[in-house]
Protein backbone atom coordinates (compact mmCIF):
# COMPACT_ATOMS: atom_id res chain seq x y z
CA UNK A 1 0.00 0.00 0.00
CA UNK A 2 1.39 3.40 -0.94
CA UNK A 3 1.22 6.59 1.10
CA UNK A 4 -0.43 9.55 -0.57
CA UNK A 5 1.03 12.86 0.58
CA UNK A 6 -1.06 15.39 -1.36
CA UNK A 7 -3.15 16.21 1.68
CA UNK A 8 -0.12 17.37 3.68
CA UNK A 9 1.41 19.35 0.82
CA UNK A 10 -1.92 21.09 0.32
CA UNK A 11 -2.14 21.94 4.05
CA UNK A 12 1.41 23.33 4.02
CA UNK A 13 0.69 25.52 1.01
CA UNK A 14 -2.62 26.75 2.41
CA UNK A 15 -0.88 27.66 5.66
CA UNK A 16 1.72 29.74 3.81
CA UNK A 17 -0.92 31.47 1.66
CA UNK A 18 -2.86 32.31 4.81
CA UNK A 19 0.24 34.08 6.18
CA UNK A 20 0.51 36.23 3.05
CA UNK A 21 -3.08 37.43 3.24
CA UNK A 22 -3.21 41.14 2.47
CA UNK A 23 -0.15 41.14 0.22
CA UNK A 24 -0.51 42.67 -3.24
CA UNK A 25 -0.87 41.08 -6.66
CA UNK A 26 0.30 37.49 -7.12
CA UNK A 27 2.17 37.52 -3.83
CA UNK A 28 -1.01 36.63 -1.94
CA UNK A 29 -2.44 33.91 -4.16
CA UNK A 30 0.39 32.08 -5.94
CA UNK A 31 2.45 29.75 -3.81
CA UNK A 32 5.86 30.42 -5.36
CA UNK A 33 5.44 34.20 -5.25
CA UNK A 34 3.97 34.06 -1.75
CA UNK A 35 6.84 31.94 -0.48
CA UNK A 36 9.38 34.46 -1.80
CA UNK A 37 7.42 37.42 -0.38
CA UNK A 38 7.16 35.79 3.04
CA UNK A 39 10.90 35.05 3.03
CA UNK A 40 11.69 38.71 2.39
CA UNK A 41 9.06 39.95 4.85
CA UNK A 42 10.50 37.86 7.65
CA UNK A 43 14.03 38.95 6.86
CA UNK A 44 12.99 42.62 6.96
CA UNK A 45 11.00 42.10 10.17
CA UNK A 46 14.04 40.56 11.88
CA UNK A 47 16.32 43.39 10.74
CA UNK A 48 13.85 46.15 11.56
CA UNK A 49 13.26 44.96 15.13
CA UNK A 50 16.88 45.91 15.74
CA UNK A 51 16.63 49.04 13.59
CA UNK A 52 13.67 50.24 15.68
CA UNK A 53 15.80 50.17 18.83
CA UNK A 54 18.43 52.33 17.10
CA UNK A 55 15.80 54.75 15.87
CA UNK A 56 14.26 55.11 19.34
CA UNK A 57 17.64 55.85 20.91
CA UNK A 58 18.38 58.51 18.26
CA UNK A 59 14.99 60.13 18.91
CA UNK A 60 15.65 60.20 22.66
CA UNK A 61 19.02 61.84 22.04
CA UNK A 62 17.40 64.52 19.89
CA UNK A 63 14.80 65.29 22.57
CA UNK A 64 17.40 65.46 25.34
CA UNK A 65 19.68 67.64 23.22
CA UNK A 66 16.85 70.06 22.41
CA UNK A 67 16.10 70.55 26.11
CA UNK A 68 19.80 70.75 26.99
CA UNK A 69 20.29 73.53 24.42
CA UNK A 70 17.48 75.51 26.07
CA UNK A 71 19.40 75.24 29.34
CA UNK A 72 22.58 76.49 27.67
CA UNK A 73 24.53 73.26 27.42
CA UNK A 74 25.02 70.47 24.89
CA UNK A 75 23.86 66.87 24.91
CA UNK A 76 27.35 65.48 25.43
CA UNK A 77 28.14 67.91 28.25
CA UNK A 78 24.85 67.07 29.96
CA UNK A 79 25.47 63.32 29.69
CA UNK A 80 29.00 63.72 31.08
CA UNK A 81 27.68 65.76 34.01
CA UNK A 82 25.05 63.09 34.72
CA UNK A 83 27.68 60.35 34.61
CA UNK A 84 30.09 62.26 36.84
CA UNK A 85 27.30 62.77 39.42
CA UNK A 86 26.30 59.08 39.30
CA UNK A 87 22.78 59.81 38.03
CA UNK A 88 21.52 56.48 36.72
CA UNK A 89 18.72 57.69 34.45
CA UNK A 90 18.57 56.17 31.01
CA UNK A 91 17.97 58.13 27.82
CA UNK A 92 14.37 56.99 27.56
CA UNK A 93 13.55 58.45 31.00
CA UNK A 94 15.47 61.65 30.33
CA UNK A 95 13.69 62.14 27.01
CA UNK A 96 10.32 61.66 28.73
CA UNK A 97 11.24 64.24 31.37
CA UNK A 98 12.49 66.67 28.73
CA UNK A 99 9.30 66.42 26.71
CA UNK A 100 6.53 65.96 29.29
CA UNK A 101 7.97 67.23 32.58
CA UNK A 102 10.30 70.12 31.69
CA UNK A 103 10.22 71.59 35.21
CA UNK A 104 11.51 68.31 36.66
CA UNK A 105 14.22 68.18 34.00
CA UNK A 106 15.21 71.76 34.88
CA UNK A 107 15.40 70.93 38.61
CA UNK A 108 17.53 67.89 37.87
CA UNK A 109 19.93 69.97 35.82
CA UNK A 110 20.08 72.76 38.45
CA UNK A 111 20.91 70.23 41.21
CA UNK A 112 23.83 68.92 39.18
CA UNK A 113 25.53 72.31 38.90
Amino acid sequence: MRIKRGKFAHKRRKKLLKQTKGYRWRRKSHYREAKEALFHARRHAYRDRRQRKRDKRRLWQVKINAKARQLGTSYSALMKTLKDNNVALDRKSLAYLAEHKPETFNKLYQNLN
